[in-house]
């Protein structure tokens, strides 16, 4: 199974910023595009005060700061110019939602999809919206957000698809500034399904693709979550993709481009489950000639040796 979609992560918190511009951004479309990358999602319009474009709602109602470079018209333009879909991944406040005012978080989205649809939505390139407020578990009013959310999105964009992409409460699910690599209270595989059931069934008609992350388990369990995903993904109507994480959680120091051979192994077991299309988090870090790590650019040479 080969990778056809990255998470493009340039709005980040636990990860080393490259300082790319335009320049080094079409390089690294260039090398996305000869492995073989159809799509690109934006991972998160802004997180707290920094922004990925310059919204005027952000800056007003968040005194977010400015960025020097319009972003999204960036990734609009590269996406076009090497026939990319582009998938907008909506605000992060890294406060409301997480403190349980979920209302708050919708609200402030809601005015965040409407500023951009009416920037942006012209765009070619411009095929879908991701909603970047992740979680492994049913958390607060996370239903009622991911619906009011999803909702939104499509009916201003007159049904484009909405993708969100959760994670597995596993041993492996730890916050980066964690020292440890794992925990002992991880959920159970039939917890996992009895929540992301009840999850989904609040979902329809909101959401469209489901692409959990794989990273957050052992090897050896992977397959039977990857299972357990696609058949709750075709119960309740949704497309299924795997988000096969290409950085190494294994290793205390976080994080590092994953080893090839356990990236090959995430990936069959994804397409043994079925899975539509495996996207990543993500190329330009972790598998691109262009990143700074330069494990990376051997990931893209064994991933080319591969094709």
């Amino acid at each position: 199974m080969r990778i056809t979609g990255t998470f493009l992560d340039e709005i980040s918190h636990d990860i080393p910023h490259q300082n790319w511009g335009p320049r080094e951004w079409n390089r690294d479309f260039m090398a996305m595009k000869a492995i073989g990358i159809d799509l690109v999602i934006m991972i998160r319009a802004g997180y707290q005060r920094w922004l990925t474009y310059p919204s005027a709602v952000l800056m007003e109602k968040e005194h977010c700061y400015r960025p020097s470079e319009d972003l999204v018209d960036l990734f609009l333009d590269l996406s076009e110019i090497h026939g990319m879909d582009f998938y907008f991944g909506l605000y992060d406040s890294g406060k409301y939602w997480t403190n349980g005012l979920y209302d708050q978080e919708v609200l402030l989205n809601q005015l965040v999809i409407d500023e951009v649809w009416a920037r942006y939505g012209h765009r070619k390139a411009f095929k879908g919206w991701y909603l970047s407020q992740e979680v492994s578990r049913k958390v607060g009013d996370i239903i009622g957000t991911y619906a009011k959310l999803g909702a939104h999105c499509k009916e201003v964009s007159n049904g484009l698809p909405v993708l969100i992409s959760p994670y597995i409460d596993g041993k492996k699910a730890l916050l980066a500034s964690n020292s440890s690599i794992s925990k002992e209270d991880a959920i159970s595989l039939r917890q996992h399904e009895h929540e992301w059931d009840e999850i989904l069934s609040g979902l329809k008609g909101s959401v469209d693709i489901l692409a959990f992350q794989d990273g957050h388990v052992a090897f050896h369990e992977l397959k039977d979550y990857l299972q357990v995903n696609k058949a709750l993904a075709d119960k309740h109507g949704l497309r299924c993709w795997t988000n096969a994480e290409s950085f190494d959680r294994d290793m205390p120091i976080k994080f590092l481009p994953i080893k090839w051979e356990k990236l090959k192994m995430k990936l069959a077991a994804a397409k043994a489950a079925g899975m539509e299309k495996a996207i990543t988090f993500e190329f330009s870090h972790f598998m691109s000639p262009n990143s700074s790590y330069i494990q990376a650019h051997n990931l893209y040479d064994r991933i080319r040796e591969e094709d």
